[in-house]
């Protein structure tokens, strides 16, 4: 049988692809079929240092001499681009990860949105005039973009994720050097590519592709970037804000979860279970917003379970790009063995499965959905980030219990109320520790509402008006209108 032949992705510096400097190039493996499927220049520090001098020149030349007028115009015909090219991406992002088609192929067809939406801030980055303590003054504040921003995504949803920081740091003014993981690597390159072909000026989008993790450990660190935006673990954010620290750079760090859906006695149970699945077992259960801790009355608590197992069990799984398929493979085999080492250990702690539990008969990295029974907030698959598809189920007898569970955890990411009550929904949303709650659905974000965590789950948020102003610095300036003199060694 003849080589398979392998789609070749050069890093994206200046406008144009480029190789390594080291010559170097790695494989990237489709998790479905186990085989490579596209080579990639595997970037390192003097590839960082040339993306960063790009950006860089951008900025300070043809990009960041634009008004706001005029760098809304370039993010709609970037939006028209990716809307034009959605198919195309969303087939990369499959053979990449390994996730569904019907879901990679929604994703595309919405990231025009965030495009339209931060275009039309682009323009209405407004100061203030303050008023005068001292007469003899006048003060005004603007706001300014950071500079060059270092964008370092994970390989679950890879362009969504960049897109949340690119789309607003480019309204803001700023260019950015994008860094995606080493598993999911091909789509962000040919993205760049399209939003160049659409009119994006070089320099302003640049993107290293690595192997070895000290390329993004480079660029998370290196002297001439002003901001650094991360999604992945909690771990692997805590070293990227070190790095940034060194340099008094600011961070953006959309970090782990181990969200909570609450579900009350008087729920909807069958919409409460639809949600369930939506939340824990979409995506493989491979997503930071996984609502992975089930936290539910324990009058109720058989039915449900039954009910969401009932589910599970019919969850097809296979291949990504037929439309048929429910569920994909794990992403990549670390992340499939770390998924199988929690299962082994619920087992050890005296868990049971209510479903699932081993690797599903298909072979390959495919993980049975799983949910886990008999747990306390003291076991391991209720406390730690498991980013696959496994529930685990706990009980509560009243509200303020309930709460406690929920808020047991050193995240803070996102959490659900599943209830018929109106007071009680409102009630217990506004307690829980988390930046997004959702009242009976689960899993839904639009660009238009902020996105972030509370505690370990990260800091500053994404998406919204305030995701433009995690990229902008704001300048005070006093102007003296006396035109006099007066005590030099006299504050004010």
């Amino acid at each position: 049988m003849a080589e398979e032949r392998l789609e070749e992705f050069r890093l994206f510096i200046d406008g144009k692809p480029v190789d390594a400097a080291s010559g170097r190039t790695f494989e990237s493996m489709n998790p479905y079929t186990g085989r490579p499927w596209a080579r990639l220049a595997d970037g390192g520090p003097e590839d960082v240092d040339a993306a960063v001098g790009s950006a860089r020149a951008a900025f300070d030349g043809e990009w960041g001499a634009l008004t706001g007028f005029e760098r809304a115009a370039v993010l709609r015909t970037c939006a028209d681009a990716v809307a034009e090219h959605a198919e195309r991406l969303a087939l990369l992002e499959v053979r990449d990860s390994g996730k569904l088609l019907r879901e990679m192929r929604g994703q595309l067809q919405a990231l025009p949105l965030w495009f339209h939406y931060f275009a039309g801030l682009a323009d209405k980055l407004e100061g203030r005039t303050v008023p005068p303590v001292n007469a003899n003054y006048f003060g005004y504040t603007r706001r300014e973009p950071v500079g060059v921003v270092a964008a370092i995504t994970p390989w679950n949803s890879p362009l969504l994720l960049l897109t949340w920081k690119l789309a607003p740091a480019l309204a803001a003014g700023n260019t950015v050097v994008a860094k995606p993981s080493e598993h999911s690597p091909a789509s962000t390159v040919a993205f760049a590519e399209v939003l160049h072909e659409a009119g994006l000026p070089a320099g302003v989008l640049n993107v290293v592709t690595a192997w070895n993790r000290e390329t993004g450990a480079a660029l998370a660190g290196h002297r001439g970037v002003d901001k650094v935006a991360f999604t992945g673990s909690t771990a692997t954010g805590v070293r990227v804000a070190q790095a940034a620290a060194a340099n008094v750079n600011r961070v953006t760090l959309e970090l782990g979860g181990k969200s909570p859906q609450i579900v009350f006695p008087d729920a909807d149970l069958d919409a409460a279970a639809n949600g369930l699945v939506a939340g824990v077992f979409a995506a493989t259960g491979q997503t930071c917003m996984a609502g992975s801790r089930l936290i539910v009355h324990a009058d109720v608590h058989d039915a449900l379970v039954a009910k969401v197992a009932e589910r599970a069990r019919t969850i097809r799984l296979g291949d990504p790009t037929d439309p048929e398929t429910e569920m994909g493979p794990v992403a990549n085999r670390p992340q499939y063995e770390k998924v199988l080492g929690y299962l082994r250990g619920a087992q050890d702690e005296g868990a049971t499965f209510a479903c699932g539990g081993s690797p599903a008969e298909l072979g390959g990295l495919f993980v049975q959905p799983t949910v886990v029974t008999g747990v306390g907030p003291e076991h391991t698959i209720v406390r730690e980030e498991v980013f696959g598809p496994v529930l685990a189920a706990v009980t509560f007898t009243d509200e303020e219990e309930a709460l406690k569970l929920a808020n047991d955890t050193p995240y803070g990411l996102a959490g659900s109320v599943w209830t018929k009550d109106v007071h009680r929904a409102h009630r217990v949303a506004a307690k829980l520790r988390a930046g997004t709650v959702w009242i009976n659905a689960y899993r839904v974000v639009a660009p238009n509402m902020p996105f972030g965590g509370f505690g370990s789950s990260g800091l500053g948020r994404e998406n919204g008006i305030e995701a433009v102003n995690e990229y902008t610095e704001t300048k005070s300036v006093w102007v003296e209108l006396s035109g006099g003199t007066r005590d030099p060694f006299q504050l004010g």
